[in-house]
């Protein structure tokens, strides 16, 4: 392990490794979860991606593991000047994970549910998985610029996509015609909300100070 840092490597190109090995932890997550939704919103057969997207996780999985690894390397050969980057680092890492756990959820609706979804609420998916998707896409390339600017964008973005899973759950729950379908499709939106939420984590990486990673500014810490 400690080869790592051998060959004159100083601290900055030490964490440039990391993140680079995250930026791939993020498009491995969103490779997951594109598969895992277009199978259960009827594009995909799900035996076709089944191998793909369990092989994905278990990279994903092998990734953490291994940004964990250096992390503890690199702290222990340079000391604590780099601590702050390096727990963002350790934060962050667990939430491109989660991803791919939640995006696994979605493959088990895929599998489990008796019919292809159809009607308002898939029409409503389909456009949604397509929003977290570009959230998705967007947050690797703004976490690699570290643009807080951009940054704040999506947050919002996220936000407002947690708060459109929110309402459309309370929707069905409330809803009289309880169709067969209710039940998997307040599920899908509780999954899509979670993947949602930790592309927001990774995003308030970039603007908030250490302590208040994944909490937002607009919000009062009672409704996070």
């Amino acid at each position: 392990m400690f080869k790592w840092f051998s060959s004159g490597s100083d601290p900055e190109s030490g964490l440039e490794r990391m993140r680079a090995e995250f930026g791939q932890m993020l498009d491995a997550g969103r490779h997951v979860f594109d598969a895992a939704a277009n199978a259960f919103l009827g594009g995909t057969d799900v035996e076709i991606i089944r191998k793909d997207l369990f092989e994905t996780d278990k990279r994903i999985n092998r990734s953490e593991q291994q940004i964990r690894r250096e992390i503890v390397v690199h702290t222990t050969v340079h000391g604590p000047s780099s601590f702050p980057q390096c727990l963002v680092l350790m934060s962050v890492v667990k939430d491109a994970e989660r991803v791919g756990d939640y995006s696994k959820n979605i493959f088990d609706l895929a599998e489990l549910t008796p019919k292809q979804p159809f009607g308002k609420h898939r029409d409503d998916l389909v456009e949604l998985k397509d929003r977290i998707s570009n959230l998705m896409s967007s947050c690797r390339k703004v976490f690699d610029k570290q643009d807080e600017q951009a940054a704040k964008d999506l947050i919002a973005v996220a936000e407002s996509i947690e708060d459109h899973c929110d309402k459309q759950i309370s929707q069905i729950i409330l809803e009289e015609d309880r169709g067969e379908l209710n039940a998997t499709y307040a599920l899908a939106y509780r999954y899509f909300k979670r993947v949602t939420s930790h592309s927001f984590n990774v995003l308030t990486s970039i603007v908030q100070p250490l302590d208040k990673i994944d909490f937002s500014e607009s919000r009062p810490e009672s409704d996070q």
